[in-house]
């Protein structure tokens, strides 16, 4: 138990020389932010999704056989926008992946600028919103998304993929000291699963009753945030900064 906590404190707040040290906190961001804008996309944009490709080839197949709800142009446009985000992060990860640190600040940046084109978008938009605002609104989510991606798989830091929580939940069970595991990293596991809980619960609970472009304008914040801490705190060459 008390490593179960101990992966979670550590998570949040690195130890001083930790060999990842800031990314697992700000990934944790990037997690949360995963969970946001994907609330955004199911529940404003219709059955898609922008950051979990997973979840878009299943409604892609669900659409081919003409399942109502589904549309084959939304779920084709979030895995070609997202698959053209991951080019454009690992065109990043080559340039700048040398130092961790301007790594995650030039991708993240990235992020925001698309991101914040997607707050001008949704506040300028009808609701329900319309084909002429959703298809731009879904391009530039999933490619701020697939830059998201390629970056977390580029750093590298065990258990804090930002998008992918299937082989994380797997870890959880088949890892544990109950399967005959060590367990040594459920705290980390649980802690990124709650991340993107927690997207998503504040992100549906804006849509459903607040205001449909507030989750974005917290994804932005976040990113601002990630990009910010990752420019401040990766000054110098700090072990963590090397691949």
């Amino acid at each position: 138990m008390n490593s179960f906590f101990t992966g979670i404190r550590e998570t949040i707040v690195p130890p001083a020389g930790a060999r990842h040290g800031p990314l697992p906190p700000l990934l944790l961001g990037l997690t949360v932010v995963t969970g946001l804008v994907d609330a955004f996309s199911y529940l404003v944009l219709g059955h898609v999704f922008v950051a979990n490709m997973t979840g878009n080839v299943v409604f892609l197949g669900f659409a081919l056989v003409g399942a109502p709800g589904f549309s084959i142009g939304a779920s084709a446009v979030a895995l070609v926008s997202f698959w053209l985000g991951a080019l454009v992060g690992g065109k990043v990860g080559v340039r700048v992946g040398e130092h961790r640190g301007r790594h995650l600040t030039v991708a993240a940046s990235a992020q925001v600028a698309l991101v914040a084109v997607s707050v001008l978008l949704a506040a300028l938009s009808p609701h329900p919103v319309t084909w002429g605002f959703r298809y731009p609104l879904i391009v530039a989510l999933a490619v701020a998304m697939g830059i998201q991606n390629a970056t977390a798989r580029k750093l590298a830091v065990p258990d804090l993929t930002t998008t992918v929580l299937t082989l994380t939940i797997t870890g959880i069970a088949a890892d544990s000291t109950v399967a005959g595991g060590r367990g040594s990293s459920t705290g980390r596991r649980v802690i990124s699963v709650a991340s993107m809980l927690a997207g998503a619960i504040v992100g549906a609970v804006f849509v459903l009753h607040v205001s449909v472009v507030l989750p974005l304008v917290i994804a932005l914040v976040v990113l601002v945030a990630v990009a910010g801490g990752a420019h401040v705190l990766g000054r110098g060459e700090a072990t963590w900064v090397r691949p």
